[in-house]
C-alpha cells in the first residue's frame, strides 16, 4: 500500500483529478486469471472510486424493493425498503480457487471510506459484502458497468451530484464512450431517470436480474454526498474556471476544467450545443423565463402537493405578460416554464435560451444555479 498523501488543496483535486492514491485490495493470480479489486483514493475529498474485475452479483442476496416501478404503484413505500441491505456474498470476485474470505479487510474502510454524516453509506456496505470465491454465471456482461446507489433520486440538486460522481468515476478509471449503468437501489422510476438513460449506454436495476449475473469490469461510483458540488454547500472551495487545453498549456492550481467537461457531456447527451461561446439565443428579443411550481407526484412518500409555491402565481404570470407586451425599449419573450410537464432536453434548452429566469426558490431553479456556476467556473 502506498504511503498516505497530503490532501491536495487545488481545484482539479476537488473536482475529480485528486484520485491519485492506488489501493490494490485483490490482485489477479499469477497466471493472469482471476478477478481484482482496486481503488483510487482522493484524500482531498476523502472518497474512493473502486473497480472490480470478474465479479458476480447475486440479486437474491440484496434485500430491497425491485425498483423501476411507476410511482403510482408503490405509494407509501418506505425509504428503508428502497435502500439496499447486502447479504454476505452479494458480490463475489473470482479468486482463482480460494474462497470465502472478505476482500476489504481490517480498518481499510474506516481509513479510506468513513461514513461521515451519511447515516447509511451504501457503497461502503457493498464493499464490506464482497467475498472471494469461485464464480459461475449463465449471464455475463462484457462491457464496463457503473454501479450507482441513489438517495435523493427525485431531487434535482442531489441527482446532479450523482451524475457528476458517475462522470468523475468514468474519467478517473479511463473509461471510453458511455458505459452501462446498474442502479443498486429499489427506487421507483422518476422523471430524472430520463437523463440517466441519455448519459449511459443502458440503465438497469440490480433486481431486474432474476438470477446471478457476472461482470468483466464494474466501477463503484461514490455517493453524490462526496462530490465537491455537495461539499461546497458547507465548505469554502475557491475555484475559477478554465478550459482543459488552456490548463494543459498553462497549469493553474486555482482553476478547473472538470465542470466545463461535465456540462459538455450533459449537453452532448441531449444534442445541445457544447461550445459555451455558442449558447442558444432566441431568434429575436430577450427571453424571460418564468419557472412555475406545480403539484406533482415525485416519490412514494410525497403527497403530490408542492407546499412552497406562490399563492398568486397566475396573477404574477398575467402581470408579467402585460409587462412583456408593453415593453417598448426592446422585445421581450415571456416563456411559461412549466418544468413539471417538460422533458429534460426542453428544460435545458429553455434555460440556455433565457436571458433572465424568475421563480420561487427551490429545485426548479437549480438549473439556473448550475448554469451560472458552470459559466462562472468555465
Amino acid at each position: 500500500m502506498e504511503p498516505l498523501l497530503r490532501p491536495l488543496p487545488i481545484c482539479e483535486a476537488h473536482f475529480g483529478n485528486g484520485f491519485t492514491r492506488r489501493l490494490h485490495l485483490l490482485r489477479p493470480i499469477s497466471d493472469g486469471k482471476g478477478g481484482f479489486f482496486r481503488c483510487l483514493h482522493s484524500q482531498t475529498l476523502n472518497s474512493l472510486v473502486c473497480e472490480m474485475g470478474m465479479v458476480r452479483m447475486d440479486p437474491a442476496r440484496i434485500r430491497m424493493s425491485v425498483g423501476g416501478e411507476a410511482v403510482e404503484s408503490v405509494i407509501g413505500r418506505s425509504e428503508e425498503e428502497e435502500l439496499p441491505v447486502f447479504g454476505e456474498g452479494a458480490f463475489v470476485v473470482d479468486g482463482g480457487g480460494s474462497e470465502g474470505r472478505r476482500v476489504v479487510e481490517g480498518g481499510i474502510l474506516e481509513r479510506f471510506a468513513p461514513k461521515g454524516d451519511v447515516e447509511r453509506h451504501t457503497m461502503r456496505d457493498l464493499m464490506e459484502s464482497v467475498r472471494v470465491g469461485v464464480i459461475d454465471c449463465g449471464q455475463w456482461i462484457e462491457e464496463p458497468t457503473l454501479l450507482v446507489t441513489r438517495f435523493e433520486y427525485a431531487n434535482l440538486f442531489h441527482t446532479i451530484t450523482d451524475w457528476y460522481s458517475a462522470y468523475v468515476s468514468s474519467r478517473v478509471t479511463n473509461l471510453t464512450g458511455r458505459p452501462h449503468l446498474v442502479f443498486v437501489d429499489g427506487h421507483c422510476k422518476a422523471p430524472l431517470e430520463e437523463t440517466w438513460e441519455a448519459l449511459f449506454s443502458s440503465v438497469r436495476y440490480a433486481k431486474s436480474f432474476t438470477s446471478p449475473v457476472c461482470f468483466r469490469h464494474v466501477i463503484l461510483s461514490p455517493l453524490g454526498y462526496e462530490t465537491a458540488l455537495f461539499k461546497g454547500l458547507s465548505e469554502t472551495i475557491k475555484c475559477e474556471g478554465g478550459l482543459a487545453n488552456d490548463l494543459l498549456e498553462s497549469p493553474n492550481y486555482h482553476k478547473t476544467a472538470r465542470l466545463t467537461e461535465f456540462g459538455e457531456m450533459l449537453r452532448s447527451a441531449f444534442d445541445l450545443p457544447k461550445d459555451e461561446h455558442h449558447i442558444l439565443k432566441p431568434a429575436s428579443g430577450h427571453n424571460v423565463l418564468f419557472i412555475r411550481r406545480e403539484d406533482y407526484l415525485a416519490h412514494p412518500r410525497h403527497n403530490g402537493k408542492v407546499e412552497s409555491r406562490l399563492s398568486n402565481e397566475e396573477e404574477v404570470y398575467d402581470a408579467l405578460k402585460i409587462w412583456a407586451s408593453d415593453h417598448s425599449k426592446c422585445e421581450v419573450n415571456l416563456v411559461n416554464g412549466r418544468f413539471a410537464h417538460m422533458k429534460m432536453k426542453e428544460q435545458l434548452r429553455a434555460i440556455q435560451e433565457a436571458q433572465l429566469s424568475l421563480g420561487l426558490t427551490g429545485q426548479a431553479l437549480e438549473h439556473r444555479r448550475t448554469e451560472q456556476k458552470c459559466r462562472h467556473v468555465c
